[in-house]
């Protein structure tokens, strides 16, 4: 992969990329960029209805916060893939440091989507609030903003369970899981206004 930054690229080359053979970027990417986007709608509800909801641009800067925090993630998502790969790979090498550097590269993958769905699961939260506060012409796009975000949370709350498959007790699984919920519930809530 290398030291690309998804973030420096055209859009179409990112889609492109993730379309390619190579190992990355792979879903954790496309995940922290969905939440970004669905970050951004948020953003842009609030602010359209400045002249309704006097908390519109709190929740404007909010969800401008979380986009980015998650916007690197796509990178750093990518190269933490990378590597498990090459330590996946390189798992019967005992010159390479065996199962141990394997179990670190595996942990490290698991704990970017982990932060990813949380995000995801914040994002969907204000999506909610903003759908029920905005101004009527912008429901759709909250709601949108929910779907996208709750999307994205439930992808990477799967990578997380991937990445983890073997330790059902593991308290990032009940995280995970919980964010994942949490999104869910929230774009439901939010696709309720325009049903």
């Amino acid at each position: 992969m290398g030291e690309t930054n998804y973030l420096e690229l055209r859009l179409g080359d990112v889609l492109a990329r993730i379309a390619a053979s190579d190992q990355s970027p792979g879903g954790g990417s496309a995940a922290a960029l969905t939440v970004a986007v669905a970050a951004g709608l948020v953003a842009m509800v609030a602010r359209c209805s400045h002249g309704s909801w006097s908390e519109g641009p709190g929740v404007a800067a909010q969800a401008l916060a979380i986009q980015e925090r998650v916007m690197p993630l796509a990178d750093t998502d990518a190269r933490a893939w990378d590597e498990a790969l090459t330590a996946l790979r390189n798992a019967g090498d005992t010159d390479s440091g065996g199962d141990f550097e394997l179990e670190r590269k595996l942990e490290l993958a698991a704990a970017v989507p982990l932060e990813i769905a949380q995000l995801g699961a914040d994002v969907a939260a204000l999506a909610a609030l903003a759908g029920e506060r905005c101004e009527g012409a912008y429901h759709a796009d909250a709601a949108a903003a929910a779907a996208l975000a709750a999307g994205g949370a439930r992808a990477a709350a799967h990578l997380v369970r991937a990445n983890l498959a073997v330790r059902d007790g593991d308290e990032r699984l009940r995280r995970a899981h919980v964010s994942e919920q949490a999104a869910l519930d929230a774009a439901e809530r939010a696709l309720r206004l325009i049903r």
